[in-house]
Order: structure tokens, then C-alpha cells, then sequence
């Protein structure tokens, strides 16, 4: 019966509609002002957006059509500002061109009469268990114990900080050398028990973590978190007791690798049966027989690493050994030359590889040409991260945009530079580059100063906004001013 009066309806309706089909019902209820299908919510013009962010600073952007190379949508595009992180981008395609994306850092141990030595390649991510393998190739070679060992690490040049103006305690601010381990940090932890505390400082890594013996920690009555001193044997912190709570930890720069490296070589060898005197360091290295050696994973995987978890020892050391200047000052000069002769546009200066300088300077429209150029032939998009604003403000209901890109964070520094395509096709290279700059002054070296977490989130925010709108379907490029923005010429 219901199906009967169904077919009823049906029929009674179209004979009021004169037997006209669903085309002619949609055209009635167009007439009506009732349209068949929503039309699409029309999408802000860049300038709205950044008008409505209420972040306080300047914004550079620059977004470029991967297909054909032109820009499609720039602002404040030759402003330059820090690029904080963004700046291992460049770092990651200067050191594989350089350097090739198979090359390997080499770490040996030699023996030169009754010296042992542990001659480091600049390897960025050797860890205390790939010391501990190369510790059991040496025992296993049949070494005697030797009267002297010593660390090498000149393959490097040895520089004390990464930046000097960064608080002394912050563990991505460790020294470089041609000797690495752990990326020269070392875990501190502590826990109090009857009113003292009990401190230990080890070469953690997955499977071995020994005592880190050239390096000491005590807790002290003092105002500043931390103190730091050393000599020639140890180094030496302090932390303020009344900082420190119950238990806790956290990671520490090492700035004296080379002894720790050594101290640490010295326990997983005395483990395997071979016993080794104290460390010392040597500055020259002298000729002998290579026993027992490891490599690290190739360039580009390390580089992988390095963009995903923007590592600043690890684009310091590409830098240094892909230009293989003595400084890196000299080294990011090097790079900056690099840039230059490919022919892209725009002011540039670099201080270091890494972008923890507050020197350096980039524009968008340079970031945005070099990722579209050269990055696009170069295979920099398999190298960065996905959704990389996703952990800082989590995933966004209908977001159209896949982002593959690399952030860069300083204080008032809010950076997003990569790659980014839509659901009609459209993909585009980009670089977007907020700066307050007078509070980024006045809060240099500070650890997590008074509101810029909410000054970097609404950067952030902005940032995804900006993206967005510039794959949304229908969304028609800006006019540029001057006219149309010529080719990339990025060779």
C-alpha cells in the first residue's frame, strides 16, 4: 500500500508540474532564488586575512606556481627578515649539491705505535651505540692496551658555541667539532632524597647509556638556573637548587666533545676487555693503521633528519664540511655565494647554516623562487615535513590544503617556507615570513619571554590561513603589482 501511494504522489506531482522533468524543477527553484547547489563561500583576499590575524610585526610572503614558475601571490616579497629554521632548506640543498646525497661521514680508530686514537669525521648523528659497535670491532681486532689514547676532531673546525648569544644551558647550542657524539649533549637528571639531591650525568642513547665522567653537576644556592665552567679535564655546572623540584631532568650542551667522546669510547671499550689509559686530545693527526672504523647513514638521510627535527648542529656541520671554510661565519658566506650565482633574486646575508643567528636575513620571494627552482629538481619536497603546523594547532575540520613544508621559530620569528597543493590540482611553492622585530631585540638570548607564545600562535594560525586560501578551489591569483612576475631563473 505504501509503495502504491507513493507512485500516487509521484504522479499527481508531475501532472501539476506539466509532465516537465527534473531540469525544468530546477529552473523553477532558481526562479525562486533557491538554487540547486550552495555557491562557494568566497575566500578572503590575502590582505583581509592578515589584516583580521591581529599579529603585530610584518608579514613577507611569496607563493609560485609549481607548473609554470611564476608567482602568483607576493607581499612585503623583498622585505628581508630572519629566517630562523627555514634557512636549513637552503643549508640542506647547498651541502647536496656540494656534497651529493650518497657521501658518508667516517668515524676510525687508528694506531699509531703505542698511541690509539679516536679520529672523528664530523658525523653529526653518531650516538653512544654506534661507539659501542665500534668499540667491539676494536677489542675484536686484537689490540694490546696502548700506553697513550687520544681524540682527534680536527676534521671540523672547532667552534665553542653555535651562538654565543643564546643562554648557556640551551642543549641545541652545543660546541662543534670533527668529533660528535649524541649531537654533543649530555641527560642530566636529578631526585632528592633527605633533603639532597642525587645527580647523574650519562651519554644516553637507546641501548647503552654510561656515566659521562669529564662532566660534572651540582645543585648550588644561586639565582641563575645555570652556571657553567671548565678546564682542561672537566666541565663543570651548577643549578639552582631552588629550581630544581623533586625530580627531573633534561638535556645539557657539551662543550668540551672531544674529552667527552673519549671518556665515553674509554667505558665501552674497558666493557669488551680492552683497556684504555685516560683520554687526551690532539690537535694534529699522525699516520697509522686504521683498525676498526663506522660510517654514518648517507647525506640525504641525515638531512631527512635534520629538516624533520631541525637539528642546528646537524646544519652547521653540513654547512662547514660542504664549504669547508675554517669558520662559520666564512662557511655561511660560502652559501650565501652559492645562492647568489644561482641567480636568484632578492637581498640576502647569511651568519651561520642553521638560522639561530639573529643576523642572517632572506626574502620570500627568494625562499619561494629557490623552493620552486631548485628545490623542485632537487627532490627538497621529500625531505620536509608533513603538516608541519599540526602539532602546534592541531588538525583543522575540512582543511583542503597538504602541506609538506619547514617552520622556523625565534623569538617573534614565525616562519612556514615549502610547499603546498590543492584539491583541483593546484601547487604551489611558498614562503611566508612573520617578524615582530623591536620585541625580537629586546627578548634576544631569552628562554620563552613574556607573550610570544600567543604572538607565534597567531602566526602560526595566519600562516595555515594564508595556504589555504591560496589553493582553495576557484581562488584566482592576486594581481601583482609591476605587472607580471617574470620566470624563475633558478639554474
Amino acid at each position: 500500500m505504501q509503495a502504491l501511494n507513493r507512485r500516487k504522489f509521484l504522479a499527481a506531482s508531475a501532472g501539476l508540474l506539466g509532465l516537465r522533468g527534473a531540469g525544468a524543477l530546477a529552473q523553477d527553484l532558481a526562479g525562486q532564488g533557491l538554487p540547486a547547489r550552495p555557491p562557494r563561500r568566497p575566500v578572503p583576499s590575502t590582505e583581509a586575512m592578515i589584516a583580521g590575524s591581529d599579529l603585530r610585526g610584518v608579514v613577507g610572503y611569496a607563493a609560485a606556481d609549481m607548473a609554470t614558475g611564476r608567482l602568483v601571490e607576493t607581499g612585503n616579497a623583498d622585505l628581508p627578515l630572519p629566517p630562523a629554521s627555514t634557512l636549513k632548506a637552503v643549508t640542506a640543498l647547498y651541502a647536496l649539491d656540494r656534497l651529493g646525497g650518497d657521501f658518508r661521514f667516517r668515524t676510525r680508530v687508528i694506531r699509531s705505535g703505542d698511541l690509539l686514537i679516536l679520529a672523528g669525521g664530523g658525523d653529526p648523528v653518531l650516538t653512544t651505540d654506534d661507539l659501542a659497535r665500534l668499540a667491539e670491532a676494536t677489542a675484536a681486532s686484537g689490540q694490546k692496551s696502548p700506553a697513550r689514547f687520544a681524540v682527534w676532531g680536527g676534521a671540523l673546525p672547532r667552534i665553542d658555541e653555535l651562538e654565543p648569544g643564546q643562554a648557556v644551558h640551551l642543549s641545541y647550542n652545543p660546541a662543534i667539532s670533527g668529533m660528535i657524539l649524541n649531537f654533543n649533549r649530555v641527560h642530566l637528571g636529578w631526585r632528592q632524597k633527605a633533603g639532597e639531591y642525587q645527580l647523574s650525568l650519562e651519554a644516553r642513547a637507546d641501548a647503552h647509556s654510561p656515566r659521562a665522567y669529564t662532566i660534572t653537576a651540582r645543585a648550588g644556592a644561586q639565582s641563575q638556573l645555570f652556571t657553567y665552567s671548565t678546564d682542561e679535564r672537566k666541565e663543570n655546572w651548577v643549578i639552582s637548587r631552588a629550581a630544581m623540584g623533586r625530580q627531573g631532568s633534561r638535556w645539557l650542551p657539551v662543550r668540551r666533545p672531544e674529552l667527552y667522546a673519549g671518556d665515553v669510547f674509554q667505558t665501552l671499550c674497558r666493557a669488551k676487555g680492552l683497556v684504555l689509559p685516560t683520554p687526551e686530545v690532539i690537535d694534529t693527526l699522525p699516520e697509522g693503521a686504521e683498525i676498526a672504523a663506522i660510517d654514518s647513514p648517507p647525506l640525504r638521510q641525515i638531512l631527512l633528519g635534520m629538516m624533520r627535527y631541525s637539528t642546528n648542529l646537524t646544519a652547521e656541520v653540513a654547512g662547514l664540511r660542504a664549504s669547508g671554510a675554517a669558520t662559520v661565519a666564512g662557511s655561511a658566506v660560502a652559501m650565501q655565494e652559492w645562492w647568489q650565482a644561482a641567480g636568484i633574486e632578492g637581498e640576502v646575508r647569511f651568519a651561520d647554516h642553521s638560522g639561530l643567528s639573529a643576523e642572517s636575513r632572506v626574502t620570500a620571494r627568494g625562499l619561494a623562487m629557490l623552493m620552486a627552482g631548485y628545490g623542485g629538481r632537487s627532490g627538497l619536497r621529500e625531505l620536509m615535513k608533513d603538516a608541519p603546523l599540526v602539532n602546534d594547532l592541531g588538525r583543522q575540520p575540512g582543511q583542503r590544503a597538504r602541506v609538506e613544508a619547514k617552520t622556523g621559530t625565534l623569538n617573534f620569528v614565525s616562519n612556514l617556507a615549502g610547499y603546498a597543493a590543492g584539491p583541483e590540482g593546484k601547487d604551489i611553492a611558498f614562503a611566508i615570513l612573520c617578524a615582530d622585530l623591536p620585541r625580537r631585540a629586546q627578548t634576544e638570548g631569552q628562554e620563552l619571554p613574556a607573550g610570544v607564545s600567543t604572538w607565534t600562535r597567531r602566526a602560526k594560525s595566519l600562516q595555515r590561513q594564508l595556504i589555504e586560501g591560496w589553493v582553495a578551489p576557484g581562488r584566482a591569483p592576486a594581481a601583482i603589482a609591476g605587472g607580471v612576475e617574470p620566470a624563475l631563473t633558478v639554474q
